[in-house]
């Protein structure tokens, strides 16, 4: 049992472990399976792509790289780029440093004295708004959206027309076309199982092109049926689909199998935190990680709230963490706002209904060995009206965060009176997270995995589905499974594109092939004839055979495409003579 719990972490630390750097994770064929189409395959996908600026040169991430090299081919182009740069890094400059650095924007490009390519005009009253937001106590985060707007409209002009007619914009066509052939159980190699869903078991998976690990969650087509989970099922594919996050899962892949449909989806090298909680050290976590946490989870929740999205099922494999490359979060309850209990089981305090045990947490004491039997009545009286209490353990702040989020009159509620996230960011439990730096990923996590280990349960330990009896599958479902598989998500799709080097690689090798075509076209070098032997030699000076061009004699120059343009009209006339 150890040995075959041993030989799955292996095959999985290994494959992990092989980094893009050494491009070990890839297969051996993976620029046959990433080989770029010919122009000439894509001129329908010319016609029937939507022109969208924002979406084609700012959010897909490979016609960002694109658009951005073809600006850089023109000065004025790359101003603006420039300036768009020099905007983002205001955003997440730290507190000392913000006035500072949107002092240097301005001087840099609206100041006549420095700016060597002036940028599309931007109204006078624009810039002094800019100024008096910056002298204030604490710079906005937003000191530049006008102007940037500005830029983004003045790019989305003339610029993304001329961007539509050169080689960058077909050459992200090509790579539009491979994002969209299909994918199958072939794309991916598969590792141990991590965990169980709802409808069938998670498993790691790797693909074979890139060598990128994803988690890839099985939906069993029999189980789904049973319980008429179909709506369920694609509702959650369509909302992780749209939702780009950094602290959402993504999803990347839909294929499905015989008998499972799949989303492949970013994996958490990390765990769970209820692994984190309950099987590491000692149960619960100190009050400084536990901030951290929720502050990502504030962020995650505002990102799904600005999608307008309200979603029930917000699980641990629906959350993710720098720390921890995709690290999940308790579970909550959208519907509740910011009021599920298992928050105060991050702080590792113990159930204070039962004295100070820290083994036995809000979230054993709710789902464990110790959980009471009650009546669904008495359980919502017991939301609406029982107050929780709070052992000495937890800071003021931390207390303090908690009563408010368990506020029972929602319009009194931690977020829930109209500044939403914007609220609970502002609780001074977060006093020192920037949330700024936070989102941009540039906050340093106060853990972070070992590389070489495995955070979840042994293969074993994790209970297998039992078969589905009396249930079978016909023509009427195939609608469903259409909707539900869809092959490969843009945005997921094109970052592992990038970042796994494969672009680069792909895009270096194609025109180093285009330019050796061109020097085959343009130059030529001479064809020497072979040396004859002395027998062939004594042989033609008798005139048995002829004697043709002797071995220092060149071969003659063919002709260029242009003399043959000229010289094919000749060729009719002596074969009409």
């Amino acid at each position: 049992m150890e040995l075959e719990n041993l030989v799955a972490n292996s095959l999985l630390l290994r494959a992990r472990q092989g980094g893009y750097g050494k491009k070990s994770g890839r297969s051996k064929r993976w620029r046959e399976m990433l080989k770029l189409p010919p122009d000439s395959q894509c001129s329908e996908l010319r016609h029937s792509i939507e022109k969208d600026y924002s979406s084609l040169c700012d959010k897909q991430p490979i016609g960002r790289l694109l658009f951005r090299q073809f600006c850089d081919t023109k000065d004025d182009l790359k101003r603006c780029i420039e300036f768009l740069d020099a905007a983002a890094d205001y955003e997440v400059a730290t507190d000392e440093d913000r006035r500072a650095c949107g002092q240097l924007v301005l001087d840099t490009f609206f100041s006549n004295k420095t700016s060597a390519v002036p940028l599309p005009e931007v109204p006078p009253r624009v810039l002094r708004e800019c100024r008096l937001r910056l002298e204030e106590e604490d710079p906005p985060k937003e000191a530049f959206a006008v102007c940037t707007r500005a830029v983004h409209s003045y790019l989305s002009g003339e610029p993304f027309e001329d961007y539509q007619e050169s080689p960058y914009f077909a050459r992200f066509l090509q790579w539009k076309w491979l994002e969209r052939q299909p994918v199958t159980k072939k794309t991916f190699r598969h590792y141990r199982v991590l965990g169980k869903g709802g409808f069938g078991e998670v498993y790691a998976c790797q693909v074979r092109a890139t060598g990128k690990m994803y988690a890839c969650k099985k939906l069993e087509k029999k189980r789904i049926k049973r319980r008429k989970g179909e709506a369920m099922a694609l509702n959650e594919k369509r909302l992780l689909e749209k939702v780009h996050s950094r602290f959402v899962v993504s999803l990347c892949y839909t294929y499905e199998t015989r008998d499972a449909l799949c989303l492949v989806l970013t994996i958490m090298n990390g765990g769970d935190l209820k692994f984190h909680i309950h099987s590491l050290g000692s149960p619960g976590l100190d009050e400084q990680r536990a901030v951290f946490y929720a502050a990502e989870l504030c962020c995650g929740l505002e990102d799904l709230q600005r999608e307008r999205i309200v979603y029930r099922d917000h699980s641990p494999t629906k959350r993710r963490s720098a720390g921890f490359h995709s690290f999940s979060a308790c579970r909550h309850t959208c519907r509740l706002c910011w009021t599920y209990p298992d928050f105060r089981s991050w702080f590792g305090h113990g159930d204070p209904r039962r004295g100070d045990d820290p083994r036995k947490s809000w979230n054993s004491w709710l789902h464990g060995k110790f959980k009471e039997k009650i009546r669904r009545e008495q359980v919502e009286r017991r939301v609406k009206e029982d107050s929780e209490d709070y052992s000495g353990k937890f800071s003021e702040d931390a207390e303090s965060i908690c009563r408010m989020l368990l506020t029972k009159n929602p319009k009194q509620r931690l977020g829930c009176q109209g500044d939403g996230a914007a609220g609970v960011k502002r609780h001074p439990v977060f006093k020192d997270i920037n949330f700024r730096r936070l989102e941009a990923n540039m906050l340093e996590p106060p853990f972070r995995p070992d590389p070489h280990a495995v955070y979840c349960k042994d293969v074993l330990d994790i209970k297998q589905f039992s078969a589905v009896k009396g249930v079978s599958l016909g023509p009427a479902d195939d609608t469903f499974y259409s909707q539900f598989v869809t092959g490969c998500v843009s945005i997921p799709w094109q970052n592992e594109m990038i970042e796994s080097g494969c672009f680069n690689d792909i895009n270096e090798s194609v025109s180093e092939e285009s330019v050796a075509l061109d020097l085959e076209d343009k130059t030529w070098q001479p064809v020497r004839k072979p040396k004859r032997g002395c027998f062939c030699r004594l042989l033609g000076r008798g005139g048995c055979i002829g004697t043709g061009a002797s071995e220092k004699e060149e071969l003659p120059r063919p002709p260029s495409t242009s003399a043959q343009k000229h010289a094919a009209p000749c060729l009719v006339l002596s074969e009409r003579q």
